[in-house]
């Protein structure tokens, strides 16, 4: 048999029939439920220690002024790292990084739980967020190839969304319910018993998938790309904590554009660049991952400002607030699962307008929040449970809309774009949203104030939404897809 050949067969979809069989198939459900607990594990991570925080820092003696390292070291690695190493599994192979990083995510989820110190807390987040930067991208990609362009994949993509989504919210719940009953370390403990099953069954399920030919890594476009990235999420996580002109926010935010602007120069000029430009050029490509920036930004940040009106407004307790959110956990599911079926009956540009819009009409309704827990919760619950709706449609139709049309070769890269899309939108919405309250407040902190600066925000966040939508309507152009 040629190399040619088994190279083919290596880096074919797990389909049972051929590329073209839509048949959900008993492996390929076995394969969907393992990269669909790993999406969900890390989406917790993302927001499980929130909580947390206070009692981290009691049980640690982080200072007051540090205890936002916790968060801004997880979220520095994630997101700047995301890309590169979505790039780094395309060569390497998708598999094998998948793995290795899910390894690293439970090493260090198990360290972050044993800490006895700052430091080794701040080690054990860093870690886990540079696992979180390989493994989401891996996952993705294996998932892309392993289901054909078509209804299958959309309802792949669907159930990966909505599970990623519900994990983002589960894990403000779930870190106030550990923190509570058990300690902040099993916040950190939970994710060794998911890790270790993971690794047990998904080398006999997943097969390896990385492009036949591998080109050299651009490590002049890997470097500035990830030190452009690391600059802008701290200089928005400084922004978020000292303001807009604090010099150490201003700072990171002009070198990462610098950076960026650097790799950008760079990638047109080598042979082998990290991200073709020609990829970037698509339009499915560019406009989709700033949708899915834009539904990332919007939704993660509104869970913020509503735990800062549930708590300073209405006088909740942080668990109360975290299960309140358990509405918009449910509306995300439903969405998910909404998105493929909708896509494959409608379109996809159709989907991301629809979800679009009810996400604006929802979230500009919350506009009319008072200080009055009754008709405030009224309004609250249903109106998150439909803008959850309308969030994970947009985000189901950013993730097939980024990863259409490209080849197996290249689902890496554009898994990758996705991932950052989505882990620089988590970053920059609650900085944003932050600094809207903090200016509307004029640094007020009473329950009156605090309701002023959050509908001041979810104003924004609601005109954010809308403008999603113009971007889809505008310059997305989709074919309509049929089961």
């Amino acid at each position: 048999m040629s190399t040619t050949s088994a190279a083919s067969r290596r880096t074919a979809p797990l389909v049972a029939d051929s590329p073209q069989s839509q048949r959900l198939t008993g492996r390929l459900k076995l394969v969907l439920a393992v990269l669909l607990v790993t999406q969900f594990m890390l989406a917790v991570d993302f927001s499980i220690l929130n909580v947390a925080l206070p009692a981290i820092g009691d049980g640690l003696g982080f200072s007051l002024a540090n205890l936002q390292w916790i968060a801004t070291s997880f979220a520095l690695s994630a997101a700047g790292f995301t890309l590169f190493f979505g790039r780094i599994g395309d060569l390497l192979g998708r598999k094998r990084i998948f793995l290795g990083s899910i390894g690293l995510l439970g090493l260090a989820s198990l360290v972050g739980g044993l800490s006895t110190s700052p430091t080794l807390l701040i080690v054990a987040r860093v870690a886990q967020g540079l696992a979180t930067a390989a493994a989401t991208p891996a996952g993705l990609s294996l998932l892309t190839t392993a289901f054909p362009e078509g209804p299958l994949r959309q309802k792949a993509l669907g159930l990966s969304g909505a599970l990623m989504s519900a994990g983002f919210t589960t894990g403000a719940i779930l870190g106030g319910v550990l923190t509570d009953l058990l300690s902040w370390r099993w916040a950190f403990f939970i994710n060794v018993p998911v890790a270790v099953a993971v690794l047990l069954i998904a080398p006999s399920v997943i097969q390896e998938s990385r492009p036949t030919d591998r080109p050299k890594l651009d490590l002049p476009g890997a470097l500035t790309v990830t030190l452009g990235l690391l600059g802008l999420v701290y200089g928005l996580t400084q922004a978020g904590e000292h303001g807009w002109t604090n010099p150490h926010a201003l700072t990171g935010l002009i070198a990462g554009v610098l950076l960026l602007v650097a790799f950008y120069l760079i990638e047109r000029k080598v042979t082998q660049p990290l991200v073709p430009l020609r990829v970037l050029r698509r339009r499915n490509v560019a406009w989709g991952n700033m949708l899915g920036l834009l539904a990332f930004v919007t939704e993660t940040s509104l869970v913020y400002l509503l735990t800062l009106y549930m708590q300073k407004t209405l006088g909740f307790s942080a668990l109360l607030a975290g299960i309140s959110f358990g509405v918009l956990g449910l509306g995300t599911v439903v969405g998910g699962l909404l998105a493929p079926k909708a896509i494959a009956k409608t379109s996809t540009l159709t989907v991301l307008i629809t979800g679009g819009l009810i996400q604006t009409l929802f979230t500009a309704a919350l506009i009319f929040l008072g200080p009055n827990t009754a008709p405030s919760m009224a309004l609250l619950l249903p109106a998150t449970f439909f803008g959850g709706v309308g969030n994970m449609l947009v985000i189901v139709g950013f993730m097939v809309t980024a990863t259409s049309g490209l080849p197996d070769k290249e689902q890496g890269l554009a898994t990758g774009l996705a991932t950052m899309s989505q882990q620089i939108g988590i970053t920059m919405g609650t900085p944003i949203m932050a600094a809207i309250v903090t200016a509307a407040t004029a640094g007020a902190a009473t329950a009156a104030a605090v309701l002023d600066g959050v509908t001041t925000a979810i104003a924004v966040n609601a005109a954010l939404v809308g403008l999603g939508v113009l971007i889809a309507a505008t310059f997305l152009r989709t074919k309509r897809q049929h089961q």
